[in-house]
C-alpha cells in the first residue's frame, strides 16, 4: 500500500524541523500525530431520530471509514433527553485515513470556508492536543450541497503525542495547518 503524502511529508520534511528546533537527542521524542477524533453533536436528534443516521452517513462519507452514533449518558428532562437515546456521531482515524483527512482538511476544505482568515491557536488543552471547531459540514467536497437537508457544524480534535502545547502548534503548523496569527 502507499503511503500518503502527509505521513511522508511528516517523515521527511516534519521531523527534521521539529528535532532542529527543540533540539531532541533522540528521533522518538519528536511529537507525531497518533489520532484524529471528529465528533457531531445532533440536538434535534431528540424529536427526530433520522437526523443521526444522516449525521452518520455524512460523517463517513467525509472522513472514508464507518461511524458510529453516540448516545445519552444521562436523562435531562430540560431538552426532553433520555438516557440511552442517540444524539450523535462519532468517527476516530488512525494510520494512513487519518494523514488522508489531515492533507483533503487542511488542502481543500480549510480554504472552502466562506471569509476564511486563518483557524485560532486558542484550541490547544495544554496537554499537546488541539481541537478545532468546523460550523458547516459542505465545506467538505465528499457532501452534496444539493443533498443536504440541514446545516450542521463538527468538532475534529487532533490528539499528538507532544508534551507541551508549543510543540504541538509546531506540529501541526508544519503540516500546514493554518494558524491566524504565527508565534513566535
Amino acid at each position: 500500500m502507499a503511503t500518503t503524502r502527509f505521513k511522508e511529508k511528516y517523515e521527511n520534511e516534519v521531523v527534521p524541523a521539529l528535532k532542529e528546533k527543540f533540539q531532541y537527542k533522540n528521533i522518538m521524542q519528536v511529537p507525531k500525530l497518533t489520532k484524529i477524533s471528529i465528533n457531531k453533536g445532533i440536538g434535534a436528534a431528540v424529536s427526530d431520530k433520522k437526523l443521526v443516521d444522516i449525521g452518520v452517513e455524512e460523517l463517513s462519507t467525509i472522513t472514508g471509514q464507518k461511524a458510529v452514533s453516540t448516545i445519552a449518558k444521562k436523562s435531562v428532562s430540560n431538552f426532553k433527553l433520555r438516557e440511552g437515546m442517540p444524539i450523535g456521531a462519532r468517527v476516530t482515524l488512525r494510520g494512513e485515513k487519518m494523514y488522508e483527512f489531515l492533507d483533503r482538511l487542511v488542502t481543500i476544505a480549510l480554504p472552502r470556508v466562506r471569509d476564511f482568515r486563518g483557524i485560532n491557536e486558542k484550541g490547544f488543552d495544554g496537554r499537546g492536543n488541539y481541537t478545532l471547531g468546523v460550523k458547516e459540514q459542505i465545506i467538505f467536497p465528499e457532501i452534496s450541497i444539493d443533498k443536504v437537508k440541514a446545516i450542521s457544524g463538527m468538532d475534529i480534535t487532533f490528539v499528538t503525542t507532544a508534551q507541551t502545547d508549543e510543540e504541538s502548534y509546531e506540529l501541526l503548523k508544519a503540516f500546514g495547518m493554518p494558524f491566524i496569527n504565527a508565534k513566535k
